[in-house]
């Protein structure tokens, strides 16, 4: 073997190397849904206000978290579409969010409906709530929904709660504990349809709604983010945000904010923000 073809197969294997990085770059980037983003919830909304998330203050930073303060009824909702204008919903998933929900209310977080009005997923909120989750095939049936008997998600408290979605089971982890893994006895290769009406803070046709207070609302195409909820989106108040708590506020006058990236087990977040003066 001459030294020159030594290097250009040096090159080449480099070459190879660089372009397999790339497919898998683009194979692994996963993005959160920011639902309360892409439903446009803002402070500009009658009874919706700018309040402390979370954390009042956090390491080395005088930074708070902020978070909605809702205490009034308001009708969010959106094509499902528009949270996966280019992909389906998955299959396998994280369902995660932080907030702080009135003493003793009942309600459901995040509902999600097909085209026939058919209730396909809900995020519950109050003692012993139910995964409300039916596929194609209307599997599970109510009776066999997931119910997860102890932990009360509204007692006045600021919770992280966050449920992982594979295969046929479904696990809650709640403030950065795992509570507990249930059945759910859903059909291989299950399908929540993309072409219905996604809504926030209660169902369809339901009195209870949402109250209280909300920083994150996430839906991710990777089962294992839930676990991780705690560390990698909203960790403890003595580390700081993987991203700027201001972001709510700049989402006001902003005219695009993306969601953090995904790459190898590390979020980034990137934004474009257009602000006047």
């Amino acid at each position: 073997m001459n030294k020159k073809w030594f290097m250009l197969s040096v090159l080449h294997r480099k070459l190879i190397l660089y372009l397999y990085v790339l497919g898998l770059y683009s194979v692994l980037v996963t993005y959160p849904i920011d639902v309360l983003h892409v439903l446009e919830l803002s402070n500009n909304m009658e009874g919706v206000s700018f309040k402390t998330g979370l954390c009042a203050s956090r390491k080395g930073l005088e930074e708070r978290d902020l978070a909605y303060k809702i205490d009034k009824k308001i009708q969010l909702s959106a094509p499902t579409k528009q949270l996966f204008p280019d992909s389906k919903f998955p299959e396998n998933f994280s369902l995660m969010a932080t907030i702080r929900a009135k003493k003793g209310s009942q309600f459901f977080l995040l509902s999600v409906y097909d085209e026939q009005g058919v209730q396909q997923l809900g995020f519950e909120v109050g003692r012993s709530p139910v995964f409300l989750y039916e596929d194609q095939h209307r599997q599970p049936t109510p009776e066999m929904y997931p119910i997860f008997r102890k932990v009360n998600l509204a007692d006045g408290k600021w919770h992280r709660i966050a449920y992982s979605v594979q295969d046929k089971s479904v696990t809650l982890y709640l403030d950065c504990q795992r509570v507990e893994t249930l059945d759910l006895l859903r059909a291989d290769n299950a399908v929540v349809s993309t072409g219905g009406v996604t809504v926030f803070g209660t169902r369809l046709m339901d009195e209870a709604v949402f109250m209280g207070d909300i920083q994150q609302l996430l839906i991710l195409e990777d089962p294992q983010a839930a676990a991780s909820y705690c560390v990698d989106y909203i960790p403890d108040c003595e580390s700081t945000l993987p991203y700027s708590s201001q972001a709510l506020k700049l989402q006001e006058v902003s005219t695009c904010i993306n969601s953090m990236q995904w790459l190898l087990g590390n979020p980034i977040l990137f934004s474009v923000q257009f602000l006047d003066g």
